[in-house]
Order: structure tokens, then sequence, then C-alpha cells
């Protein structure tokens, strides 16, 4: 594995994808497509969505604890979520 720097730092506003894959994905529907907040790098790991296909070729991504406001997520509530989520999950939400 390359030591390579985070895609995204602490404080960082990023977007999940919005997708719905025909096998097995660690995002949950419900937070598709939504705004967070990048908590912290969690550190490496195998894509989850690769490897529940019995394959040995998944990509090793970051995983980073995710907060979204539950309003986000529900629209209602005033608690937040954390999630921790694969790289290739989020997209940054720069303006």
């Amino acid at each position: 594995m390359t030591d390579t720097a985070d895609r995204f730092a602490p404080g960082a506003r990023v977007r999940t994808i919005h997708h719905d894959p025909p096998h097995h994905t660690r995002l949950p529907r419900y937070a598709r497509g939504k705004l967070g907040t990048v908590v912290e790098p969690e550190g490496r790991s195998p894509l989850a969505d690769i490897r529940s296909q019995g394959r040995d070729d998944a990509p090793v991504e970051q995983v980073y604890a995710v907060r979204f406001a539950a309003r986000e997520l529900w629209g209602a509530g005033d608690h937040e979520v954390v999630l921790d989520l694969s790289e290739s999950y989020l997209e940054d939400d720069r303006p």
C-alpha cells in the first residue's frame, strides 16, 4: 500500500454519492446524496462493496467519519449522526 495524503481534511464539507447499486453497499440509502462534514479519517480498509461479492480485488480506501445533521438525513431532528464512509462514497462540496 502506498502512503498518500487524505483526500478530505477534518472540517471538509462533502456530499455522498447518489447511487443504487445492484449489490451490497455500506452507504445507507438514507444518506445518499446528502451533505455532511468530515470529522476525521478512520484509516484505510478494503471497499466492502467489492469484498461482499467474494472478490479479493477490492481497492483499499480511506474511511472517514462523516457527521450529518438529522434534519439533512430525515428532514427533522436536532441531533447529529456520524457514519464511517469509504472515500469513493464522497464528493467535494465546495462552492
